[in-house]
């Protein structure tokens, strides 16, 4: 989390200065229709589209990306995150497809942590431990949103006020998330938020990528890299030990372009984890600039994703627990390993180590962070 220390809850629209609200005149490539409704509240689904014909589908439910369709090494377009094209599944319970996750995105020990002298108790979601916010976290409510037409992009701007003792987290905290698809083929998220009592606050982004298509099968033939010499081993339930351990000559290095299959075996069913990565990397760079946090290759198609972050962490979680329960867009199941999370964001149970880098957002400040997927093609 990189924190400014302002009273300003504005945000940073980094793609450009110049804005203009979608619809207001021109052709727009920011379109809104319905999606649905939940809560007794209505949904909407923006569709962002770029000059390269490159398109973004994201709903008010969550801040989720429901859709991403990116052109591959011919041209042609394929959507590369898993989901739904209709509300009731996301509705009726889902792992987190392309959600804004949060208040803290990731698991938090017991779910509990101590601040200001003060306990508290939050839900246990995930075995004995909190996740993504709790029951009902970020993912689950409905969000107020804009259309933005930029210059240089496309974007859709997200706002939800949460409020003190939303999951049993301290202070009423004000979230702006800002999607932008931009005619550079990336898909950028600026996040801002304030809060009137000292909280923990850590967000991310949860899409489960499949650079070949959703629903064209496992991700173990994706060649990946990841920007880190270091990573947190982990208990049987997921959590963090404490120990920053290195990655070289490990199951776990990922520091030169690997196949994610190609040691995943190594890491069989441990207690509460069905096999697979569901690990923290840190970063080398941690000095809240944006950089290189992962790179992602797929083959046959040629697609290439850069993800770049502001963050000192990303989560990398190959699809473990994916099942075949549920049917995707392409209207194909979704078994184990058929997408690949990259979740730039701080480390996990960070509220409970010291060692790990700070996640309490207080009064007068302001939590930014900005994480961008890039893409591109590679020839044969």
């Amino acid at each position: 989390m990189h924190v400014l220390r302002s009273t300003s809850s504005v945000i940073a629209l980094a793609v450009s200065s110049v804005i203009c609200v979608a619809g207001c005149g021109g052709p727009t490539r920011v379109q809104v229709e319905p999606f649905g409704e939940a809560d007794g509240q209505p949904v909407k689904l923006f569709t962002l589209t770029n000059r390269n014909g490159m398109v973004a589908k994201l709903t008010t439910y969550g801040a989720i990306l429901t859709e991403l369709h990116v052109p591959d090494r011919d041209g042609k377009l394929a959507d590369v995150v898993l989901g739904f094209d209709e509300l009731a599944p996301y509705v009726a319970g889902h792992p987190y497809f392309g959600a804004t996750t949060g208040r803290v995105a990731n698991r938090i020990a017991a779910g509990r942590f101590t601040l200001d002298g003060e306990d508290y108790q939050l839900a246990t979601n995930n075995g004995p431990n909190h996740l993504h916010g709790g029951t009902k976290g970020l993912d689950k409510r409905v969000w107020q949103a804009t259309g933005i037409d930029l210059p240089n992009a496309a974007a859709v701007k997200f706002t939800y006020i949460s409020p003190h003792l939303e999951e049993a987290y301290p202070g009423t905290v004000t979230i702006h998330v800002l999607y932008s698809l931009t005619d550079d083929n990336e898909l950028r998220i600026d996040y801002t938020a304030t809060t009137e009592k000292r909280t923990p606050l850590n967000l991310t982004h949860h899409s489960y990528f499949n650079l070949a298509g959703e629903g064209s099968g496992t991700i173990l033939g994706h060649r990946l890299m990841v920007a880190a010499d270091e990573y947190l081993p982990v208990d049987a339930t997921s959590i963090p030990t404490g120990e920053i351990a290195p990655v070289k000559d490990t199951t776990m290095d990922f520091t030169k372009p690997t196949e994610i299959g190609a040691r995943i075996a190594q890491l069989p069913p441990t207690g509460e984890n069905p096999g697979g990565y569901d690990h923290n990397y840190c970063l080398r760079h941690r000095d809240g600039k944006l950089a290189l946090a992962a790179r992602l290759y797929e083959p046959t198609s040629g697609r290439l994703m850069d993800v770049l972050t502001t963050e000192p962490g990303v989560q990398l979680y190959s699809g473990n627990y994916l099942d075949g329960t549920l049917v995707g867009k392409s209207g194909r199941k979704y078994e184990k390993h058929h997408g690949v999370c990259l979740e730039a964001q701080h480390w996990p149970d960070s509220i409970n180590q010291p060692r790990f880098p700070p996640v309490v957002l207080a009064p007068g400040e302001t939590y930014k962070q900005t994480t961008v997927h890039r893409f591109s093609t590679r020839p044969e």
